[in-house]
């Protein structure tokens, strides 16, 4: 499929393959969750930080956020403990957080295109299971990178990577949908393209090359561009 769209919106791509799709707050509407998971962890180690200083650093894995924050490892026992304490956190709020607009369009829309969908999240397994059946989207999924097959997460290219090898495909091959700087410093690295949706609430996007509100506008975009 060639993408070939009629205004800034969109990269040009002139044999898309695969769709490549970010999760947390690309899919499903839990970043500010993650944000108050980490803080209540933190605080749970006698750590305090402000939500305002963690929000801008989810999407970030718990490898970077966690040195970000505290200046140790995520390997170091509080590291590793502060990483199960956002788990423990983060898993009770799961129920109660949105399905962002047009998320399981932009699947379908992959689907109906013959487009494999692989998920290029760095998240644990069981909180990323989780997230999917909540969203009723697991079955629109058609691979995904595990968290241990990737050294480091974004905004290292790392996760794209694996999602390339598992795909089979080059860079330019495919579209990589994602929601923050480091989602898009991620694919800058890997030579993926990019398209970023505001609709996480993620802050700083404005020197992405496309950036778009939601998936619903996406997908009346890549419907204007795409010529089979």
């Amino acid at each position: 499929m060639q993408l070939k769209p009629q205004d800034a919106s969109l990269p040009t791509i002139d044999d898309l393959q695969a769709l490549l799709v970010d999760l947390d707050g690309t899919l499903v509407g839990s970043n500010d969750a993650h944000a108050r998971a980490w803080v209540q962890s933190l605080a749970d180690q006698g750590i305090a930080r402000e939500e305002s200083e963690v929000r801008p650093l989810i999407g970030m894995g718990g490898d970077q956020l966690v040195p970000e924050l505290t200046g140790e490892s995520d390997q170091s026992e509080l590291g590793k403990t502060l990483t199960q304490g956002w788990q423990d956190h983060f898993k009770p709020m799961i129920a109660d957080l949105p399905v962002l607009p047009g998320a399981r369009a932009l699947l379908e829309w992959a689907r109906e295109q013959g487009l494999p969908v692989v998920l290029a999240s760095s998240g644990e397994d069981e909180i990323v299971d989780a997230l999917l059946d909540h969203a009723g989207l697991s079955n629109l999924i058609s691979q995904r990178v595990r968290s241990d097959e990737a050294e480091a997460s974004k905004p290292e290219p790392d996760i794209l990577q694996a999602a390339l090898d598992k795909a089979g495909l080059r860079p330019d091959q495919t579209l990589f949908v994602g929601d923050t700087r480091f989602d898009a410093e991620a694919a800058a690295k890997a030579g993926v393209p990019c398209v970023l949706l505001r609709a996480g609430g993620s802050p700083d996007l404005e020197g992405a090359a496309y950036v778009l509100d939601d998936a619903n506008l996406l997908v009346e975009k890549l419907r204007a561009a795409a010529q089979n």
